[in-house]
């Protein structure tokens, strides 16, 4: 944290000031602009402001996960010293006053202080007389807490998981405090009686140069006007079989679709099930949730299907951590509207990302699946890399309706034939899959594995990663996240490369490739290589058989991707990373803006 308060001070804010974008102090500010800014905050900062002074009738304040405080201290006119805390309002102020806002209520034909701004707290430190008149303000410093948001759900004893969940979130707010970050000039004596009345071991006390708080920083991002420096625009691909107005199953009837998202739409997956709820000879609908977003296009469509005479399914995942809110509420009214609404497993998460279209069609009942490694979540699909894959093949879609089977009723027996699906079969499957590439380097035959995903943590796995490198299996991992796994130790991963890609979008997607001595087979879903994917979640891997499908994941989104010199990152066998360069004579590759011009978005 040092690091990157030294790194904005010292790189970000020179580098904005050289394109003239500027963020102040009151303090740097002339006589006529300070004047500005103590007008605007009488009209526009003090109504909203609650001081919370401390003595023996008024306890030390309740205070709130990631909130910023001013700690203040003052002399009364007897002579005494007080301590009061006032809230900064960064949930309904911006963190960041532009200030050309500031000076027009002072003079609004005052111009070139576009792209200027100060920090709300600052403004308020400023004024901190308004707030306490008659008192005489000896200091006030700005610190911060962040709670501990994990809530513990007693499963086992629950009669009713939503309730039970819904009360645990009602405690999140007082979860015990982990850290208290401070200004590095805070005196020992305000920051002792911090810790003495949160009752915080000082060892969670960090001493920081302000500003506190720098995730607000996304928020100057979105108010500076500096085309030029951000991210262009860009509008999803859409393959033209899924233009709007096709009939979506007469396509999938036809082929495989996959889609690549963010650089392929996901308005066609919901514009897919919209269809379906609309569509008379449609039966049913199933789908899993896990992470939907505050305003959902997926529930909709849910919804309206219920309402249109369809018997509708969904398994809302409770348990999705920080979200637990918005799918209680979801839950709500999809039942509401006389959806089967389920909950999950006890002790398990339902990570998997399914829908099942069940149509009846002249020649009898077919069902249409959707999977993918993505959450039904129309906002994320625009910034994070995922895949979907549409499909009607009988073996998977039989796979997916078990499945489902399993999800709602009493199935624990069930079994598969395409899919691997977690707790049950996902570690053997994959273990199985390694296995099998090591008999083919032991017998001699070109041995290969490409694994894309999130984290890979699990030391079973990690293990057997070994065991196939030494057995002469070359192995190439794209691992954005953690990776608990060495490459490049003598005589042990010899054969392995680790990179991690971060860019522009989220590396999100999942793909598993094994060589298979030439029968190449490709999987995709919703599961990392982590213990709690692997034993503690409900998940879904699910191959990929058409062959045009497969050439296109090895030979596009894989290869461009391993190819990367530009985000890419490379795994040291020490455990660091080193930003792979661009070889001489070979052309800089940026994976992720490569997708983005092929499918033609305008930059």
């Amino acid at each position: 944290m040092t690091e990157q308060r030294q790194h904005y001070h010292d790189v970000i804010l020179p580098a904005l000031k050289a394109q003239d974008i500027r963020v102040l102090h009151v303090a740097d500010l002339s006589e006529k602009q300070r004047k500005a800014v103590n007008k605007y905050f009488r009209q526009e900062i003090f109504p909203v402001l609650t001081p919370l002074g401390v003595d023996p009738g008024r306890p030390f304040p309740f205070i709130s996960n990631l909130s910023l405080n001013l700690a203040v201290n003052l002399e009364a006119p007897d002579g005494m010293i007080r301590f009061a805390r006032v809230k900064v309002p960064t949930g309904v102020l911006p963190r960041f006053i532009p200030m050309r806002k500031v000076m027009e209520h002072f003079d609004r034909n005052i111009t070139g202080l576009e792209n200027t701004f100060l920090y709300l707290e600052d403004i308020i430190a400023a004024n901190l007389d308004i707030l306490f008149p008659g008192m005489k303000i000896l200091e006030n410093h700005p610190f911060r807490v962040t709670r501990n948001a994990d809530i513990e759900i007693a499963e086992e004893e629950a009669s009713d998981l939503l309730e039970t969940i819904e009360s645990g979130l009602q405690l999140r707010r007082f979860g015990m405090i982990t850290r208290m970050t401070v200004d590095e000039n805070m005196p020992e004596s305000l920051r002792k009686r911090l810790i003495e009345n949160m009752n915080i071991h000082k060892s969670n006390v960090y001493e920081l140069r302000s500003p506190l708080g720098m995730s607000d920083l996304f928020t100057l991002y979105s108010q500076a006007d500096a085309p030029a420096l951000k991210d262009p625009p860009f509008v999803a691909h859409r393959p033209d079989s899924l233009a709007q107005g096709n009939d979506f199953f007469a396509v999938i009837r036809e082929h495989d679709v996959m889609l690549y998202h963010p650089y392929d739409s996901f308005s066609p997956v919901v514009e897919f099930l919209r269809a379906a709820a609309q569509d008379p000879q449609v039966l049913a609908i199933k789908c899993t949730l896990y992470r939907l977003g505050s305003n959902s296009p997926i529930i909709d469509a849910l919804m309206e299907a219920r309402v249109q005479g369809k018997q509708v399914a969904a398994l809302v995942e409770l348990k999705a951590r920080f979200d637990e809110e918005n799918n209680i509420g979801w839950a709500r009214q999809m039942e509401a509207e006389g959806v089967h609404v389920i909950y999950g497993f006890q002790g398990l998460k339902t990570h998997s990302k399914v829908m099942l279209i069940v149509r009846k069609e002249s020649d009898g009942l077919r069902r249409y699946v959707h999977l993918g490694t993505g959450n039904y979540n129309p906002t994320t699909a625009r910034i994070y890399t995922d895949t979907s894959l549409l499909t009607c093949r009988e073996d998977i879609a039989q796979d997916v309706s078990l499945l489902f089977n399993r999800l709602t009723g009493f199935a624990p027996a069930s079994t598969y034939e395409k899919l691997m699906v977690a707790p049950e079969y996902f570690r053997n499957s994959i273990t199985e899959l390694i296995d099998r590439e090591i008999e083919h380097a032991k017998a001699g035959r070109a041995a290969k594995l490409i694994f894309k995903m999130n984290a890979l943590v699990d030391p079973r796995i990690i293990r057997k990663l070994y065991e196939a490198s030494i057995a002469g299996v070359q192995l190439r991992l794209i691992v954005r996240g953690i990776c608990c796994l060495r490459p490049g130790v003598p005589g042990l991963s010899d054969n392995i490369e680790v990179i991690s890609i971060v860019g522009r979008f989220l590396e999100h997607a999942r793909i598993y490739y094994f060589r298979n001595g030439g029968q190449e087979e490709i999987y995709m879903g919703s599961a990392d290589l982590m213990g709690r994917n692997l034993d503690r979640r409900v998940e879904t891997v699910f191959p990929i058989e058409s062959q045009a499908l497969r050439i296109e994941i090895r030979d596009v989104i894989l290869h461009k991707q391993l190819e990367d010199n530009i985000k890419a990152r490379v795994l040291q066998s020490d455990g660091t990373y080193i930003r792979r360069q661009p070889a001489p004579g070979n052309p800089a590759l940026d994976s992720q803006l490569w997708f983005l011009e092929q499918t033609k978005i305008p930059l």
